[in-house]
């Protein structure tokens, strides 16, 4: 059994806490942290927590195995390197960090310290998007083409202009670090890796905090082609669509928390004109929350880790800056071209110090190719003085005459 410490005790926080508590044979949770613990004093009593101010006391707790965080999105970075250095297994909810650099800085402490970092996508667990991906792996649903989604709600509503998710640098491109990378991250686990992303982002219904009305294309390594929007200024509502060569496969709803039902509809070969009506597929109940919590106890369990530089979860990230700037700038962006500041100062500076080398190689060919083409015209020069000159006539020594001395 993992004991763990939850970090942040809100709703989402609660419903990661609920989930397992006096239900999991892997995982337990037996301490909070929260910076106002009289706010969630009762709670924690009904579930046995032991509540606590300050984050680091947890993280040097021995009996502490893991730590659990569902905090603001601004915090994850700095919060996941914590425990790492601390040599605590951390799960994190989903965005795992803001920015690709962050995220490779941690899966590489983590790697180096043998700790395992979780992120949570509990997407994932989700019987439905696990038969679809079977669906493409065997060619049922042929080669795939496209997928789409959307994950849409009233959020913007939610919360005044002071709460956190309402500031834009806990929220970039609006609905996205709270349901659109859960798409994003379906997307990465059905169809590989992104090429390229052209975003558009804007606020329309209210005239404060973050975007409502957020959308982009994409374009898969594979080939296969995406969409996604999240607009969180609407009515409740989600959907997935895989498009395959052979058929298509649906999951959709109002509410996402529960297990999903799928339909799917196939070309019929005999008959191209039969117009199939699509058949509906239902799974056996599921937590995807537990599911996703004890996979990560596993993983402690057995030292192995979840989220690897190079992975899923780093990728998303980086496509997370892809949107921000595709959406700043108007154009497609190549998501490897995505860079974090340091490394496009990095690139900067290697490019520079390139053109600063090739400039000194080809003012040092200029130099050369001036310093012969002055010889030459010297030499020509000297060439054609000497031709205008008139021959000197050649005039023959005569040896000097032998004198002989007298003789006295």
């Amino acid at each position: 059994m993992i004991n763990a410490a939850i970090v942040g005790l809100g709703r989402w926080g609660q419903n990661l806490v609920n989930s397992v508590q006096g239900k999991s044979e892997k995982i337990r949770f037996v301490a909070g942290v929260l910076r106002r613990p009289e706010n969630a004093r009762e709670y924690a009593e009904r579930q046995g927590l032991t509540l606590h101010s300050d984050y680091s006391k947890v993280l040097r707790d021995p009996a502490i195995d893991a730590i659990v965080l569902a905090t603001p999105h601004t915090a994850h970075a700095a919060q996941i390197m914590a425990a790492v250095e601390a040599g605590k297994p951390v799960f994190t909810e989903k965005p795992f960090t803001l920015t690709s650099e962050s995220a490779l800085r941690a899966l590489k402490a983590a790697a180096r310290r043998n700790v395992t970092v979780g992120v949570g996508f509990n997407w994932r667990f989700q019987p439905a998007l696990q038969e679809m991906r079977r669906m493409l792996g065997d060619g049922r649903l042929g080669e795939l083409l496209h997928i789409e989604g959307n994950f849409c709600g009233p959020s913007v509503y939610r919360f005044p202009k002071a709460h956190w998710r309402q500031q834009r640098d806990e929220g970039p491109a609006g609905g996205m670090t709270g349901r659109g990378v859960h798409v994003v991250d379906a997307m990465l686990y059905l169809a590989g890796h992104i090429d390229t992303v052209h975003a558009q982002s804007y606020r329309i219904a209210l005239d404060y905090g973050i975007d409502d009305t957020t959308s982009m294309l994409f374009r898969f390594r594979s080939g296969a082609t995406g969409y996604l929007s999240t607009i969180i200024a609407t009515a409740e509502t989600w959907r997935m669509q895989v498009f395959g060569s052979k058929g298509w496969a649906e999951v959709g709803d109002v509410e996402h928390l529960t297990t999903w039902q799928m339909k799917v509809c196939y070309v019929d070969p005999t008959n191209l004109h039969n117009h199939q009506r699509p058949q509906i597929v239902t799974f056996a109940q599921t937590s995807t929350e537990r599911a996703e919590l004890e996979n990560f106890a596993d993983a402690v369990r057995e030292k192995r880790p979840l989220a690897i530089a190079g992975g899923d979860e780093e990728h998303g990230v980086t496509v997370l800056e892809a949107i921000l700037e595709s959406a700043a700038s108007g154009r497609t962006v190549t998501v490897a071209a995505a860079a974090p500041a340091q490394k496009k100062r990095a690139v900067a500076k290697t490019a520079t110090k390139r053109a600063a080398a090739k400039a000194k190689r080809a003012v040092k060919t200029v130099g050369k190719a001036l310093r012969q083409a002055l010889k030459k015209a010297t030499r020509g020069a000297a060439g054609k003085r000497k031709a205008r000159q008139p021959a000197r006539k050649k005039t023959t020594r005569q040896p000097a005459k032998k004198t002989t001395a007298r003789k006295k």
